[in-house]
């Protein structure tokens, strides 16, 4: 019989903060580049490099320093990250050069992996919970990724774009004081080289077909969410909605409400119901694409295909996650680094092709790309049904 949790309810949606605290960090700049520019006397689209550093930083992160939960005391190492992620927020406001702009904002995503060494710490711990606790975390980085864009908005309105993260720089604070006294110490597991390490992880991917699988899969639908909340802005500024910044930010909590069924999904997927699960997913999510693509124009399209995209995606994740975690225990960090840096990979790509869809063909041609996308993970998941059954 499966061990029980060894995390507490506090512990877990602690967890679940600190990991959305730590993603939104990188999402920050987007709503308020046009700010940053006027700051440093530079164009938008120079400024825009940031965000994608951002991105970059990140997917090192992932590949170089997730994996070494394996290796080192997990709570030490989120601890380093957050100081070290805690002295680039303070530090941001305070330069007067772009380019010391643009390294931290490089070592400000190398740093917010720390979510992505938080997950698999919780996975280990959670017994036969495994699912409902990393449904909740996973959820918690979702709502950090919409609530940046919105939180940064409302801030630098109300002061400036520096008080973003001078705040952020608070909230890592109370991070690293939860990490500190509220979670255990976890043993490594693994004893060679860093670069065994490192190699081992890749060989996670010859090792585990089904992770091959969801790692696709999961980049797949990432892409999809992606490619939707980077166009989705676009089209409600035109005509017939003609929308301001603070009226899209509020989709951006509609999506947050969609998220929040994670946990039940997590749940459902711990009781061995995870092929079904993801199936039903695919379902929603090709079901909110379909609506978007058919009725751009009317605003319950847009309610309804946000919720549905948003739970579409969610409920595919966690179920990927669970499954992931279930492989081998005692390579978590490494079969994590693999599928988060598939599924960030994924989300890189799908907002690129959003982009050239919309400068082609507007809406019509994104509403192609998110069915056909969406198409595919269907698909997906019904040959695996099939096969299984």
């Amino acid at each position: 019989m499966e061990e029980q949790s060894k995390l507490s309810k506090v512990q877990v949606l602690g967890m679940a903060v600190v990991a959305g605290i730590c993603v939104s960090n990188i999402y920050y700049a987007q709503p308020i580049l046009h700010q940053i520019a006027e700051t440093f006397n530079v164009s938008e689209s120079k400024m825009g490099i940031m965000v994608g550093l951002g991105q970059v930083g990140y997917g090192a992160g992932l590949l170089t320093l997730v994996p070494l939960g394996d290796k080192v005391n997990r709570k030490k190492l989120i601890l380093i990250l957050l100081a070290i992620l805690f002295c680039i927020l303070a530090g941001i406001g305070m330069v007067s050069n772009y380019n010391f702009i643009f390294l931290f904002s490089l070592l400000l995503g190398l740093t917010a992996v720390a979510a992505q060494v938080i997950l698999p710490m919780a996975a280990e711990l959670s017994g036969n919970e495994k699912g409902k606790n990393v449904g909740i975390i996973f959820t918690g980085i979702l709502v950090g990724i919409l609530m940046a864009r919105v939180f940064s908005g409302y801030i630098s309105e109300w002061s400036n774009w520096k008080m973003v993260y001078y705040i952020s720089a608070g909230f890592t604070i109370f991070s690293l004081t939860f990490v500190y006294f509220k979670l255990p110490n976890v043993k490594p597991t693994f004893k060679d080289s860093y670069f065994k390490l490192i190699s081992s992880s890749f060989y996670q991917l010859k090792r585990f077909p089904q992770l091959r699988l969801l790692a696709l899969m999961g980049g797949i639908a990432f892409s999809i969410f992606c490619s939707f909340w980077t166009t989705l802005t676009f089209l409600l500024v035109e005509k017939p909605y003609n929308y301001s910044s603070d009226t899209i930010g509020l989709f951006g909590m509609l999506g947050i409400a969609g998220a929040l069924v994670a946990p039940m999904i997590g749940k459902a997927s711990d009781k061995g119901g995870s092929g079904k699960t993801q199936l039903i997913a695919s379902i929603i999510l090709l079901a909110g694409s379909v609506i978007i693509f058919l009725f751009p124009n009317y605003l319950i399209s847009i309610i309804l295909a946000v919720i549905f995209i948003d739970v579409g995606v969610q409920s595919i994740q966690v179920t990927n996650v669970a499954l992931i975690y279930r492989l081998d225990q005692k390579a978590n960090s490494r079969i994590n680094t693999i599928y988060m840096t598939s599924y960030f990979a994924g989300g890189a790509i799908g907002t690129f092709i959003g982009l050239k869809c919309w400068e082609t063909g507007g809406w019509h041609y994104v509403g192609i790309q998110l069915v056909a996308f969406s198409l595919i993970v269907f698909l997906m998941n019904l040959f695996k049904a099939i096969k299984s059954n």
